[in-house]
């Protein structure tokens, strides 16, 4: 374990995903964004790296090193949500065209799109704190606004997705009820929609498909859209309405308290080997529901383990990943899905059989996670690395103003 104590509280987190770097000589590149939460407009994102890179990429390297700062970049708003561009855009399209730069968006009042690489005369200088050192920057490439309010003031974005097989496409979600997708080679909007009734809170790219998203929001539902056909959304699923003392709605007509009554979804994030199978949470929830786009309605798995609520959800990269959660009450827990996901029809929302009970659809309910990490504060963030060698995975999580990255 080592870890990034930060003068500031830590919010979003991301792992670089290129396998390497050829201003770093070929070796894997391990780069780690963060970004900071104040309540003014002096945040920050800062790129870090380990002092001796070997601790990430060698299996036989020992001991335990800081995370130091690479670059550091003014952010005004808090980063809502930070992403490095997908393996897939490597050497591909716009995002590298000659260049050995790496290139990382982050969203608040707008989207930014950054540049960050050695700067010139710094290339392959040797691992970093060894030797010679290299000088690195970060550098804004595109600022792309929408429309403005009323009052003149953008409609903040609560988070993004960048597109794996396309990474010249991001979407954003916005608290003003719409989602907009980007073409950043263009640096300009390709459409805009009113996705939800309500702010939207997060949006996740279907991993193989260049035109279908999903998305969560305050109106409790989680929706999905195909680009070839914007006139029409699925909803896969919808937050129960509260249940009155005496059993029915909790005010008036169906119509009244169908949305307002329920509780924000406030992430999603798809299972990266059976895209099937999503993940998200509730506003102040204590379980993770998983969900299958061939069953919606109802999710198929419930993983009950933390005690207050959930904030951040993660899946693995490897062949097998862990789905890590973390929470209000200082944890992080993995969870294995294999045994549930892998190989099975998937579960049914059909009611046959006698009792007409909602809950008598074959919701799996998992109380054990596979590993438990408990930390000296309210867990708010995560980030899997990509894989690096055969003897682990690393998984980065922000507590308070420090980062902490353990392996698994």
């Amino acid at each position: 374990m080592f870890q990034y104590d930060a003068a500031w509280p830590v919010y979003a987190l991301d792992w670089c995903k290129q396998p390497t770097q050829s201003s770093n000589n070929g070796r894997p590149n391990v780069r780690l964004a963060a970004g900071s939460l104040s309540d003014d407009y002096r945040n920050q994102i800062v790129v870090l790296g380990p002092s001796d890179e070997r601790i990430l990429i060698e299996d036989d390297a020992d001991g335990s090193e800081e995370l130091v700062e690479l670059a550091v970049a003014t952010h005004g708003y808090p980063a809502t949500s930070l992403q490095w561009q997908p393996a897939s855009g490597a050497g591909a399209g716009w995002t590298n065209k000659g260049t050995h730069s790496d290139v990382l968006a982050s969203t608040g009042d707008i989207l930014r799109v950054w540049s960050f690489g050695a700067d010139a005369g710094g290339a392959g200088s040797g691992y970093v704190g060894r030797g010679a050192p290299v000088q690195y920057s970060l550098t804004a490439r595109h600022q792309l606004s929408g429309t403005k309010s009323t009052n003149g003031i953008y409609a903040p974005l609560t988070s993004f997705s960048w597109n794996t097989p396309n990474p010249a496409r991001i979407v954003t979600a916005s608290v003003d009820t719409t989602c907009t997708v980007w073409d950043i080679e263009a640096a300009q909007a390709v459409t805009q929609l009113i996705a939800h009734d309500r702010a939207v809170y997060d949006v996740a790219w279907l991993p193989t498909s260049t035109d279908i998203f999903v998305s969560v929001g305050a109106d409790g539902s989680l929706r999905a859209f195909d680009l070839r056909s914007l006139e029409h959304s699925t909803i896969l699923y919808e937050t129960p309405a509260p249940k009155s003392s005496t059993g029915g709605s909790a005010s008036g007509s169906p119509a009244a308290t169908s949305r307002a009554g329920t509780s924000p979804l406030l992430r999603i994030c798809f299972h990266p080997t059976d895209n099937n199978y999503m993940a998200t949470f509730h506003l102040d929830g204590h379980d993770v529901q998983i969900l299958d786009m061939r069953s919606p309605g109802s999710p198929v798995i419930e993983l009950r383990g933390h005690r207050a609520q959930v904030n951040a959800i993660a899946f693995g990269a490897g062949d097998q990943p862990l789905l890590a959660t973390a929470g209000d009450d200082c944890q992080v827990l993995l969870w294995d899905l294999a045994a549930y996901t892998s190989g099975k029809a998937p579960p049914t929302s059909s009611r046959h059989g006698s009792s007409p009970r909602p809950d008598s659809t074959k919701k799996r309910v998992v109380t054990e996670p596979v590993m438990a990490y408990t930390g000296p504060g309210e867990m708010t963030s995560l980030a899997w690395a990509p894989p690096r060698t055969a003897s682990g995975e690393w998984l980065a999580m922000a507590t308070g103003r420090t980062v902490k990255v353990l392996k698994v």
